[in-house]
């Protein structure tokens, strides 16, 4: 290569905000996201199984804990986080077995996955509440 060649400028901040990230990129950094989110909060879970099977009186700490209103929220949270990381896990078990893997097929399934996630998590939600 010569000297002559013009090379583009790279920029020296990286502008996150003007990053457009296709869909299949938003639903994987989804599934990590939601994942890590099962992961941290799992203490809190447990807490919560616990107080729920234990006596009548702890029983009594779970129905105060989960009457709150941003525990409520909060759940419905981990709801989602889990749907959306069950559906996503699958799409990525049938893109390692090479199904889907043509650029449109990979959006379809990501657009599915996202719609799936949100309708199990609304629909789950509004049985639960």
């Amino acid at each position: 290569m010569s000297e002559v060649t013009v090379r583009k400028q790279r920029p020296k901040h990286l502008a996150v905000n003007q990053i457009r990230l296709p869909l299949p990129g938003i639903v994987s950094i989804l599934h990590r996201v939601s994942g890590a989110g099962l992961f941290l909060l799992l203490p809190f879970l447990l807490f919560l199984l616990d107080r729920s099977l234990g006596s009548p009186e702890t029983f009594e700490t779970f129905s105060a804990v989960v009457g709150h209103p941003l525990v409520k929220l909060l759940l419905l949270g981990l709801l989602w986080a889990y749907m959306h990381h069950f559906c996503a896990g699958i799409r990525f078990l049938l893109l390692d077995m090479h199904k889907g893997t043509d650029l449109q097929a990979a959006r379809n399934s990501s657009r599915i996955v996202l719609i799936v996630s949100i309708a199990l998590t609304v629909i789950i939600g509004v049985k639960l509440w």
